[in-house]
């Protein structure tokens, strides 16, 4: 049990032999040491004796009077009220460096500030939206218009309290503000405009066993601003690795995803061909020589790379496994995880963060449908 200031107690009792206090004597909270369990109380008749609370000295707490609000209340407040602001403050900062009124790579000053935020990188914290913690004009009118109903006088307060006030409403805002921040830089980056964290998506921070974004090292491709993105890419499980590359299966959804991918990239050098004039058979066979065919027969995937290969013998039939899951080219192509954030589309269920549960080793939870 502990004890706020400003609390009232009652006396149950006292192993101090010499004080005029009886049981029932009340008082107010000054000062509670849990360490100690020595309780420092003012009480009503006058005294200052303080209750050793490991020594046996009982007292039993007094229910707040109606309407008057307790400290730890009044700071609560401040601390809402600090986070409503930093929370605005948020938002106008991130119309000003990547929202609307913002110019340049927002991307990648939305990349940057996630980074920052994660290693707290002092010159990125000293761009976010803060307040100064040692001025105090505005305490007093701060205080007037976000202190509950029933708290004390702003002239009843002593200078700690004052500043306790002003130190609330700042917690309140320098987290709201770098929560905000945060949640808008996800919004830019994130492929569906979600806010949620994908840090543990992160290529570095992908393992055996669970979940990640998978792409080939080929799919690299710049776009109309000239960036280098991908595609899109695919949810899976990393389950090994074959001369550094990513293996990984995936689910029906994503192998289709794959399958899709494939199609459409022949497509466009079909149509690359036929701008150069390039047609018929001819076109076919050059196609099949520089990319696989995918397709899917029944529930098996169909792999055709024997043009590729210039071998007819190289057509894998990728069947599921007992859960359903595809190891769609893993130990043929060059697979890698990828950061959410450098697709434009990914194919799959997304997995939230691992719960503390989780353990090395394990899928996260929710991977399981990755």
């Amino acid at each position: 049990m502990t004890y706020q200031p400003g609390e009232r107690v009652a006396l149950e009792h006292t192993g101090d032999l010499h004080t005029l206090l009886r049981p029932g004597d009340e008082g107010t909270v000054r000062h509670y040491d849990p360490d100690q369990r020595v309780l420092e109380v003012n009480w009503d008749s006058g005294s200052c004796l303080s209750m050793l609370l490991g020594a046996g000295d009982r007292v039993r707490r007094l229910p707040a009077p109606t309407g008057v609000a307790s400290w730890e209340q009044v700071l609560d407040a401040m601390r809402v009220a600090g986070t409503a602001a930093g929370w605005d403050a948020a938002v106008w900062w991130a119309q000003n460096l990547i929202g609307g009124r913002a110019t340049g790579d927002v991307r990648d000053v939305a990349r940057q500030v996630l980074a920052g935020i994660d290693d707290v990188d002092p010159p990125v914290m000293d761009g976010l939206p803060t307040v100064d913690r040692y001025v105090l004009a505005e305490d007093r009118d701060r205080y007037a218009e976000h202190a509950p109903q029933g708290a004390p006088a702003w002239e009843d307060l002593t200078a700690r309290r004052r500043d306790q006030t002003r130190w609330a409403w700042c917690d309140g805002f320098d987290d709201a503000a770098e929560a905000e921040v945060a949640r808008q830089c996800r919004i830019v980056l994130h492929p569906h405009s979600d806010d949620r964290d994908m840090s543990h998506l992160a290529p570095d921070r992908v393992r055996l066993g669970g979940p990640g974004v998978f792409a080939g090292d080929w799919a690299w491709t710049p776009n109309g601003d000239g960036q280098m993105r991908i595609p899109v890419g695919f949810v899976g499980i990393l389950v090994d690795t074959w001369n550094g590359w990513a293996v990984f299966t995936c689910t029906r959804q994503v192998a289709e995803a794959i399958v899709a991918d494939q199609q459409a990239a022949r497509d466009r050098y079909r149509h690359q061909l036929a701008a150069e004039g390039i047609s018929g058979q001819r076109q076919e066979r050059m196609v099949d020589e520089s990319m696989a065919r995918l397709s899917f027969d029944g529930d098996v995937i169909v792999a055709d790379e024997t043009r590729v290969h210039d071998d007819p013998d190289a057509v894998e039939r990728i069947s599921p496994d007992a859960g359903g899951r595809y190891m769609v080219m893993g130990r043929a192509w060059t697979w890698l995880p990828v950061h959410p954030y450098d697709c434009d589309r990914i194919a799959g269920d997304i997995p939230d963060p691992p719960t503390a549960a989780s353990t090395p080793g394990t899928s996260a939870e929710g991977a399981a449908d990755a």
